[in-house]
């Protein structure tokens, strides 16, 4: 028989998962997998749990929201050995398993990660650091982190938007070097992202380019300091689809880029914190990992 740890993180999007327990393990075996169960104890508690079950496991399967499946990709990115990974998406927003396509109904997803076909998956190196689908800094970044879990289960989406609009009143900017392609830009931002999904924070359309999860590049997105009310109305309009293009916004894509700045920025992971750094090196893993996903 296979081996399949199934690591769950029981707080994550209310616990919806938990009811299912019982069904999700039933799946696993049925298909032809031994399962043991870890539900995760404390943040970075997936990445040491899933770098050490590589050697042991024929494939890993997690349940919680994208910071879970993050811990996860960087543990196993971290091990020698790589095995298939299946999600069984049960956050807030859950971005990069909607951009999957993986169904939203638990015992579904369960089977897509189970029985489903193997996709392989670009990876983002930063660093010392891995991401799944979003490296991002600035406006808005920290919502995700220091809005708490409950205040998540208990508001949804609806709890990242009132966070958010709390960080309104004082906006940072960052004067940063970007290196990419032979290309150097020099300017001053309020926000960046290096995405590898087709929404984030649950906002499809932001992102620009055609979107390929496996495709070797990443989409960059770097909005500039507004001076005026008229450049920040204008962003808004970019942001929201009604203005089509903008001077405030850089946007191209890339499979390797160089960050520095004078100062240290904070960064997000997947909407996790991800560190404050001076110099950011960003590369795209192409096919690093295999995801499960819909046959």
């Amino acid at each position: 028989m296979k081996k399949c740890l199934f690591i769950l993180n029981p707080r994550s999007g209310k616990g919806q998962v938990k009811p299912y327990l019982a069904d999700i393990i039933d799946i696993m075996v049925k298909g032809g997998y031994e399962t043991n169960v870890y539900t995760t104890q404390c943040g970075g508690d997936a990445i040491q749990k899933a770098r050490n079950a590589v050697e042991q496991y024929d494939r890993i399967i997690c349940s919680g929201g994208d910071g879970t499946l993050d811990e996860v990709v960087t543990g196993v990115m971290q091990a020698d050995k790589k095995v298939p990974i299946g999600y069984i998406p049960a956050g807030s927003t859950n971005d990069f398993g909607n951009s999957l396509g993986i169904d939203k109904d638990v015992l579904r997803a369960a089977d897509i990660a189970v029985n489903g076909k193997k996709f392989p998956c670009d990876i983002g190196s930063f660093n010392n650091d891995y991401f799944v689908y979003v490296a991002a800094f600035g406006l808005f970044t920290e919502v995700s982190y220091s809005t708490s879990q409950e205040m998540k289960n208990m508001l949804g989406h609806a709890a990242y938007i009132l966070e958010g609009i709390k960080q309104l009143q004082n906006i940072p900017s960052y004067r940063m070097q970007v290196e990419h392609d032979g290309n150097v830009v020099y300017d001053e931002f309020i926000f960046g992202m290096i995405t590898n999904s087709k929404s984030v924070g649950g906002f499809r359309g932001i992102i620009s380019g055609d979107v390929g999860l496996n495709d070797g590049v990443f989409e960059v997105t770097l909005i500039k300091n507004p001076r005026n009310p008229i450049e920040f109305n204008e962003i808004i309009g970019y942001l929201t689809g009604v203005v089509k293009d903008t001077m405030m916004v850089y946007s191209f894509q890339t499979s390797e880029m160089k960050m520095t700045c004078n100062e240290e920025v904070p960064w997000t992971l997947d909407g996790e914190f991800g560190g404050n750094h001076q110099t950011v090196r960003v590369v795209n893993e192409q096919h690093a990992l295999e995801i499960m996903v819909e046959p």
